[in-house]
């Protein structure tokens, strides 16, 4: 096995968003290689860019992708060359208490928000041999990457690797905020704040379950539209409606509101649609230090629940398997959830759609 050189796209503080050469070492023990076939543009890279989760060293950019495993390092058991596999960038460490639990969207000994392998090191160079540094674990706008096995769940090969790559982080959390972490029932009703490619995947999540009613909100009249393909049952114009009396007046309140922006002022809004014992699910990711206040007597009188969500509280190697099989069954209709494909030296332009509030999720291809 040898180095692998090729382009990627990158961020640092000082250059901003750009390509650079990269070179990839090969995996090492415990590691795989991986060709990428796909890569999702998502939320929390372009949190990166806008400063709200601020870098102090260069990174790799992409957490959401599939592709196919080049090579394995020593003590590799259960991944061979030529397996198709989805990433999952909360690559879990497998032996601290919460993965224990089975909660490993919570694993204490992951590195993947540190933005390094597990031994705290990079697989990434640049021209010049300094470190360039996997963004979530992972770095995946480049053709190749070297990740931990726990990263890398197998899946079949008739899975569409653009759909693959979707698995990976938005598909997962937007199904399991509605399955796993809110755990909603047939006939529950919801809202659902943001129909970008998470809020999309909650309200597939929250058909998938049986919600009825399912309110899907959002400024763009394309994302409303493509919220009532998925499953909702109504839409709002969430800049000419009152979301919160909308709820009250027609429902009495709603048992879930999902929040899939990241909007401090939106989220401090989601407990006034809320019925008596309703629970609000945070899914959006806000800026660091980002705060809220709530109307604390009535969280307390009304017995009103906030539920944090990470990673759609997904066990990516039971989870990713899981949806590939839905989604191959006719069960969740994610094609219609990718609106461009685009090379990845296009990148610049897919985050600006993102920042843009344009179309719904766009896949990069190396």
């Amino acid at each position: 096995m040898s180095a692998h050189t090729s382009p990627a796209v990158t961020y640092d503080p000082v250059a901003g968003l750009h390509t650079r050469q990269v070179t990839v070492r090969p995996p090492g023990p415990g590691e795989v290689g991986i060709d990428v076939r796909a890569a999702g543009v998502c939320h929390s890279d372009l949190h990166i860019l806008t400063g709200d989760w601020p870098s102090d060293r260069p990174l790799v950019l992409g957490h959401e992708a599939a592709g196919v495993v080049s090579s394995v390092g020593a003590g590799v058991t259960g991944l061979a060359v030529g397996d198709h596999v989805v990433l999952s960038w909360f690559a879990p460490c497998r032996r601290c208490r919460k993965c224990l639990a089975g909660m490993a969207w919570l694993c204490t000994g992951t590195r993947a928000v540190a933005n390094t392998l597990p031994d705290g090191t990079t697989p990434f160079t640049d021209e010049r041999g300094e470190e360039i540094w996997p963004y979530l674990g992972l770095g995946a706008f480049t053709s190749r990457l070297v990740v931990p096995e726990s990263a890398a769940v197998k899946v079949p090969d008739e899975l569409p690797f653009g759909i693959g790559a979707l698995l990976g982080c938005s598909i997962s959390t937007g199904v399991g905020a509605a399955m796993n972490t809110a755990q909603v029932r047939p006939g529950e009703s919801a809202v659902v704040i943001g129909a970008g490619g998470v809020g999309l995947s909650v309200v597939m999540g929250l058909r998938l379950v049986g919600a009825d009613p399912v309110i899907a909100v959002d400024l763009s009249p394309e994302r409303r539209a493509a919220a009532e393909r998925f499953g909702a049952t109504h839409t709002l114009d969430g800049a000419a409606t009152d979301v919160a009396a909308w709820c009250q007046e027609n429902l009495g309140g709603v048992d879930y509101a999902f929040e899939a922006i990241g909007s401090p002022k939106v989220i401090e809004t989601l407990p006034g649609m809320l019925t008596s014992g309703g629970a609000a699910v945070l899914v959006g990711m806000a800026a660091t230090g980002a705060t809220g206040a709530f109307d604390l007597f009535d969280l307390a009188d009304q017995g009103k629940r906030i539920l944090g969500c990470n990673y759609g509280s997904s066990v990516g190697a039971l989870d990713i398997p899981r949806l590939a099989r839905l989604y191959l069954a006719g069960r969740l209709p994610l094609d219609e959830l990718i609106g461009s494909v685009r090379p990845l030296a296009e990148a610049a332009a897919a985050f600006e759609d993102l920042r843009s509030a344009v179309g719904t999720r766009t896949i990069l291809e190396p």
